[in-house]
């Protein structure tokens, strides 16, 4: 979902290194949030949701799910709703802080090297960043969400209507807001992809779709081009 590590390590971050006040209540040891991503140990109670290992997905009436190929060998998972699709990836994040503002920062550098214009306001999450950015199909919306809780982050990609104008997020907007991340406790590289595990019924699906259609689907390929994932970039 991020492109493959450019360049080497910036900084090492421990992941025990004692938290402020502040920042223990942003990354989840305050009173529960009014909205997720939640944090498992803050997941309201009563909700069915699609469980994919690191994530738990809330079910929306009308929502597909897709598992689609990234391009160093695992999954990603996208939810699709009319001309709308909202990309999810989580990854490890040191104890002790966010890593949302540094993965920003590098989509966007990424961005102006291909000559887009990314524009960063905020949105309900802090702040966003949206652009308009050329692709195989030709020139398509995209906004960026992130969310950092307690060792992880959520990156979101919105694509098509919900990227160009964020009050057309719908169910989409429905499905982040009960979205729910199960950190284990394997310590792990600072972005790190947490461990997705398919539902044997869509494992068998993707499994088919592997043998009669392209791995790699345009959409895949746009999204390369983004740095910030699956590069280990700490200890």
């Amino acid at each position: 979902m991020f492109s493959r590590k450019r360049g080497g390590p910036k900084h090492v971050r421990p992941d025990d290194a004692p938290q402020s006040a502040a920042l223990a209540k942003s990354m989840g040891d305050g009173p529960a949030p009014e909205h997720g991503p939640y944090d498992s140990r803050h997941a309201p109670a009563g909700v069915q949701r699609l469980d994919l290992g690191s994530l738990l997905i809330p079910a929306v009436e009308g929502v597909e799910v897709r598992v689609q190929a990234n391009p160093d060998g695992g999954e990603q998972i996208v939810l699709v709703h009319g001309n709308s699709a909202l990309q999810l990836g989580v990854f490890a994040a040191p104890r002790s802080e966010g890593i949302w503002d540094e993965v920003r920062g590098e989509i966007v550098a990424a961005m102006k090297a291909d000559g887009a214009a990314p524009q960063e306001f905020d949105g309900p999450y802090g702040v966003e960043l949206a652009a308009r950015v050329n692709t195989p199909e030709g020139p398509a919306d995209v906004r960026f969400v992130g969310v950092d809780g307690p060792r992880w982050m959520v990156r979101a990609l919105f694509q098509g209507l919900a990227a160009a104008d964020p009050n057309q997020e719908g169910v989409l907007g429905e499905c982040l807001r009960g979205l729910v991340v199960v950190r284990d406790e394997e310590a792990r590289p600072v972005r790190e992809a947490l461990p997705l595990r398919l539902p044997r019924e869509m494992a068998e699906d993707h499994e088919h779709e592997h043998e009669h259609e392209d791995p790699t689907p345009p959409d895949v390929a746009v999204n390369e081009q983004f740095p910030g994932g699956n590069g280990r970039h700490a200890h």
